[in-house]
């Protein structure tokens, strides 16, 4: 009973800690953490804490934004329809550093020049965030995340003091480009992510919109200046812990673009023997109806269905189109309607749009898809001119 408790009371008076307000001393530091991405998905991008050390009160606390509870009621279905809540959290720094060491992820500390006053009122802002009944927030990928948090609550502490001032070199990029840049683009991940989020998210982001991922708070932060005096905000910059390089296992094989180009092959082989024989491979045309009629449903609900921003206005509708999943009653027929053939020029004619879409800009779609679209396109070509041959041999 006493092993069961014990880590409990431990929990609890670790939460009374952080709950309670210190006057900070004129020791205090207050820091910008930012840890590099790491291995998994959900890792990708990084992350951002905000340091709070101050040695005369053996306080040093790290809070970080971002945080999600997978217990919590209905989260797939919160967060599928953008309504899942995140939290602030807080640790023990060390303990805080220990975990990312362990990830082998690099973690850079960047030491404010913050006057005691602006300390003391970010120090008492993160705090009262931290209460139960204050910590939890509606999350935005681009524009309330881990990162976005850490920006807005010095805005708070400083009032709007600060400058944020690019890098040198700096250009704007597409918020899908910045998403990618730190993806391997023949990767599952990167392939959802495309599929999922609209063309909204192919217009250029302002400069502090690129804030959002924390290598440009570190980036920014850097070169930031106060708006009074012009100095400089951040007053020291340490490399707290280097990733030790690790190599990168093969996986080619079960990448997207080799699975799609199989895919993409045997559509191909299925339909030159179709020609061959002059037949219609039923089992394939409804396969390939019902499931790009599938993919169009939930890119639908995405767009119409959810708070989410990102996936709004997303052309992926051109080829995997909704519709798809209602007509497949006509597959199963020797000969379908009429209206049928103009329904397959109609989804030619969008895979043309779509093509067009992708060269003008408009949308950028994941290039491990190319093999089953061009796929899909002569396989709607056969089947127009099939369908047809048939209703002329009648």
């Amino acid at each position: 009973m006493f092993k069961n408790l014990l880590p409990t009371v431990f929990i609890l008076f670790f939460n009374l800690s952080f709950a309670q307000t210190y006057t900070l001393s004129n020791e205090a530091k207050i820091s910008v953490i930012t840890v590099a991405p790491g291995s998994s998905l959900n890792d990708a991008f990084g992350h951002n804490a905000i340091r709070i050390n101050d040695p005369l009160k053996n306080l040093d606390i790290s809070f970080d934004y971002g945080r999600f509870d997978f217990e919590a009621p209905n989260f797939y279905l919160n967060f599928a329809r953008g309504k899942l809540n995140y939290s602030i959290g807080a640790s023990n720094y060390y303990d805080f550093l220990k975990f990312y060491k362990w990830q082998n992820r690099t973690v850079e500390e960047q030491i404010l020049n913050l006057t005691q006053k602006q300390k003391q009122r970010l120090y008492d802002y993160l705090v009262n965030n931290y209460q139960p009944q204050n910590r939890n927030y509606l999350y935005d990928f681009f524009y309330d995340n881990c990162a976005t948090k850490i920006k807005d609550v010095l805005n708070i502490s400083t009032n709007n003091a600060i400058q944020y001032n690019p890098p040198k070199d700096f250009k704007p990029k597409t918020f899908r480009t910045l998403i990618q840049d730190k993806l391997d683009w023949n990767t599952w991940g990167s392939l959802g992510i495309d599929m999922a989020l609209g063309s909204v998210i192919d217009q250029n982001a302002t400069a502090e919109e690129h804030m959002f991922l924390p290598v440009f708070i570190h980036a920014f932060f850097e070169n930031a200046t106060f708006k009074e005096n012009n100095t400089a905000v951040v007053g020291q910059s340490v490399l707290v812990y280097k990733q030790t390089n690790q190599p990168k296992s093969g996986y080619f094989f079960i990448s997207p673009l080799f699975i799609f180009a199989l895919l993409g092959l045997f559509i191909l082989i299925i339909t030159y023997k179709d020609f061959k024989r002059n037949q219609r491979s039923r089992w394939l045309d409804v396969t390939l109806f019902s499931l790009t009629g599938m993919i169009g449903v939930v890119i639908l609900l995405l767009w119409f269905a959810t708070d989410h921003k990102a996936t709004n206005q997303n052309y992926n509708l051109l080829w995997a189109f909704a519709l798809n999943l209602f007509v497949t009653g006509q597959l199963y027929k020797k000969i379908p309607k009429h209206w049928f053939v103009k329904y397959l020029k109609f989804l030619v004619i969008l895979l043309c749009l779509l093509t067009l879409h992708w060269i003008l800009g408009v949308q950028v779609f994941a290039f491990s898809l190319i093999p089953l679209l061009i796929a899909l396109f002569i396989r709607y070509i056969y089947l127009i001119k099939y369908i047809n041959k048939q209703v002329i041999a009648l």
